[in-house]
Formats: C-alpha cells, structure tokens, sequence
C-alpha cells in the first residue's frame, strides 16, 4: 500500500422548503491512507423519498453517483468501490481500497433536491 492520503470532504445540499433535513456526520476532512475504506455518513429526518451521493472534484461540475432508498434499493450500476448503505436515519457511502483520485468533495442530497440536472445543482450550492 503507498503512504499518499487521500483527503475526502462531505458537504449537504438541502432544499428546507419540504420539511426534511440532512447533516453530515463528519465535520471537515477525513484523511485516509491509499487503501483504506472510507465511509461519509449523513443523518437525515423527516420524509424522505430517495438520497442521493454526488462528487466534486477540484475545477469541476458535481457529477451524480448514486442514489439510494431509506428501506434500501439503489440504484444500478454502481460506480465501482462505491457502496451506499442506510440504517435508522443513516446513510452512508463507502469507498473501498482508496485511491488518490478519490479526493473530491462529496455530497449526501435530499430528493427533490435535484432533478438530473447537474449543471442546476453546481449553480444553487455557489450562489449564497
């Protein structure tokens, strides 16, 4: 295994207008050794339809991962090493066997909070 860390951020993207919340359970940068498992966890409450995973890299748009529903469906493919998971409330995204390009900034999102278009997504998180 190499000796590189791998920073991940999580951040939140909520829309409060439905009576749903969404937190992130780690605060600020995990740093993680090259092949390390890595999992972002995030509480939610209220009623929630589905829970979508995104990632950011440095200079880019978000770009969607993966979505999952509280009793556990997701969706299909997954993108590889890319496990979502939910429990009580919980859901969390592992990362198997990091990889330095893992180093984004990753959001846990509510549904309807983004409707496919990524682009809508990137505009809303930067213009507050």
């Amino acid at each position: 295994m190499g000796s590189l860390e791998v920073p991940v951020t999580l951040a939140i993207k909520t829309d409060e207008t439905f009576a749903q919340t969404i937190t992130p359970l780690q605060s600020n940068t995990v740093w993680k050794s090259e092949g390390d498992k890595i999992t972002l966890s995030c509480k939610y409450e209220g009623n929630v339809n589905n829970l979508h995973w995104y990632r950011q890299y440095l200079g880019s748009k978000p770009e969607f991962l993966c979505w999952i529903y509280p009793h556990g469906s997701i969706s299909d493919p997954l993108p590889p090493r890319l496990t979502p998971k939910t429990d009580k409330n919980t859901v969390s995204l592992e990362i198997s066997n990091a990889e330095v390009k893992d180093s984004a900034l990753y959001y846990c999102a509510l549904t309807p909070t983004v409707t496919g278009n990524t682009s809508e997504l990137y505009k809303n998180l930067f213009s507050n």
